[in-house]
C-alpha cells in the first residue's frame, strides 16, 4: 500500500471526499466525518470494532490513536503492517461505522 493507493481507495467509497486539515493531515471523510486520515508524521488512523481494537493492539506496529482510542481508533505505523486484503477491509469497515452514525437522510444521499 501507498499513499496514493490509500487515497484511490478511501475516496472510491460513495460519497468520500479528501481535505487536508490540522496544516499535515489528510483525512478522508463521509459527509465531513473522518474514516481515515495520516499525516507527514507517518501512520495511517481509522476506526475498528471494538473486538478488533483489542486484536490490534497485540500486533507489531500497530497502535491506539491517541485522543481516539477511545473510539476504537488505530493507527498503522507504516503501510507493510498490513496486507492490501486488510487494508481494504479495515478501510471499508471503518467508513461503514462512521457511515452508519450518519442521519438517515444524509446516508440515503450517498449511495
Amino acid at each position: 500500500m501507498t499513499l496514493d493507493q490509500l487515497r484511490e481507495l478511501c475516496l472510491s467509497f460513495p460519497g468520500a471526499t479528501e481535505s487536508l486539515k490540522w496544516e499535515d493531515h489528510i483525512c478522508f471523510m463521509v459527509a465531513e466525518k473522518i474514516f481515515c486520515m495520516t499525516g507527514e508524521s507517518g501512520g495511517v488512523s481509522f476506526k475498528v470494532t471494538p473486538e478488533e481494537f483489542e486484536e490490534m493492539m497485540e500486533r507489531d506496529g500497530i497502535v491506539a490513536t491517541p485522543y481516539m482510542a477511545r473510539n476504537m481508533w488505530v493507527t498503522v505505523q507504516q503501510f507493510n503492517k498490513l496486507r492490501p486484503k486488510e487494508w481494504a477491509q479495515y478501510l471499508h469497515q471503518s467508513y461503514e461505522l462512521i457511515r452508519s452514525k450518519l442521519p438517515k437522510k444524509v446516508q440515503n444521499t450517498l449511495s
